[in-house]
């Protein structure tokens, strides 16, 4: 089966009542029929269910249709994105260690790299997204043992060259973990460029609508074993009742992304050379300096663009509070066209010298382009400059 079709068809046992949508297991733990049968649970014999931060049916489900999706062996999922990517280090790294990771990334990741890796010994370095394969390799360190990306790079859209670092992690025998958020496993899979991991934060596309939290982690089951043992005792497991919805929402992800991804392109078309603009980037625009690395690793260019107004952060201001129909709230990956300014937001917690150096400029405005129709979000847009 294709990965689409196994979305849809991975389930859950059905039970004895014979349903034909996954029932929601809303329990805290598991009961055994004898004490032998619960003594081998706790001894690791056997995969039965134990307590829900251990695992549950609900969240397998969930687990097994990611995997699926991404092409992964196994993976581990958590109660939202920043705990998918803090398991993901934590687990792997320890003292001594090096974390090289691109600079372009999510505000809450740079966080946790800058102020809390270091406190457990963790050293770290950051490239430029926009890095060539010489510079990736002087950038490598004999105590290197992850390699950590997002691409597209949030929220300026820097596309990496997957293949490229892969090659390297691969040669360098470092753990290549790549955040995967914005294109999704729809429209690329890390794993097939040579990626350990992929992290996700499932309270964006995968959820689609802004309901729940949620955080998976797929890769090798080697290195997923040691993120599950860790995430076992430390706790941030995800709810079932989460995992139930998030496993639904995987069975429209294809149709979903490929209704985002077109409405982005369209946008990207008729507003780039808008008199308003500095700058306007979309992946799969031939505008974008890394439009042939993203023809090559990605299916479409994924359900969000961003541009830069001229005027700065004044004008950011202006367009923000003119707009009438799309949402302002610190979330993507919505039915609901969203805008947002990171340099404010999102990426507040960096210095002015961090964001300008990853292209966040005091006028950079993000759109998260939903589902609507694609002409009522232009007009929108359009009314808004004016």
């Amino acid at each position: 089966m294709k990965p689409s079709t196994k979305a849809i068809r991975i389930q859950t046992d059905r039970t004895n009542e014979m349903e034909h949508s996954t029932p929601l297991f809303l329990t805290s733990s598991f009961c055994f029929e004898n004490a032998e049968d619960m003594r081998a649970a706790f001894a690791d014999e056997t995969d039965d269910n134990i307590y829900s931060r251990f695992s549950n049916p609900s969240v397998k489900e969930f687990v097994d249709k990611m995997a699926a999706l991404e092409g992964a062996e196994s993976g581990y999922a958590t109660a939202s994105g920043m705990s998918a990517v803090f398991g993901s280090f934590m687990a792997l790294l320890k003292q001594g260690d090096h974390l090289l990771s691109c600079n372009a990334i999510f505000g809450s990741t740079h966080t946790v790299i800058s102020k809390y890796l270091p406190k457990y010994g963790i050293e770290y370095s950051y490239i430029a997204a926009e890095a060539n394969e010489e510079t990736w390799l002087a950038a490598i360190k004999p105590n290197t043992k992850m390699v950590y990306i997002e691409t597209p790079t949030n929220p300026g859209l820097a596309v990496l060259d997957l293949a490229m670092i892969g090659k390297i992690c691969k040669e360098k025998n470092i753990i290549f973990n790549v955040d995967n958020c914005f294109a999704t496993p729809i429209s690329q899979r890390p794993i097939e460029f040579g990626a350990d991991l992929v992290v996700h934060s499932a309270t964006k596309w995968l959820d689609g609508q802004g309901r729940v939290l949620g955080g998976v982690i797929v890769g090798k089951e080697s290195l997923i074993k040691e993120i599950y043992l860790f995430c076992r005792s430390t706790g941030p497991a995800l709810s079932p009742f989460n995992a139930w919805v998030l496993s639904k929402s995987l069975e429209t992800l294809d149709v979903r992304m490929e209704r985002h991804a077109g409405n982005a392109l369209y946008l990207s078309e008729q507003l780039q050379n808008h008199s308003a603009f500095e700058s306007l980037r979309y992946p799969f625009l031939p505008s974008h300096p890394h439009y042939c690395i993203a023809r090559q690793q990605m299916k479409n260019g994924g359900g969000i663009f961003c541009f830069e107004l001229k005027g700065g952060l004044e004008a950011g201001r202006n367009f923000l509070n003119s707009l009438q129909m799309l949402s302002l709230t610190a979330n993507l990956g919505d039915t609901r066209s969203i805008a947002s300014h990171p340099a404010s937001t999102t990426h507040a917690k960096l210095t002015e010298e961090e964001r300008l150096a990853v292209g966040i400029t005091p006028g950079l405005i993000r759109i998260s382009v939903g589902l609507e129709d694609k002409d009522d979000i232009l007009a929108d847009i359009l009314q808004a400059l004016d």
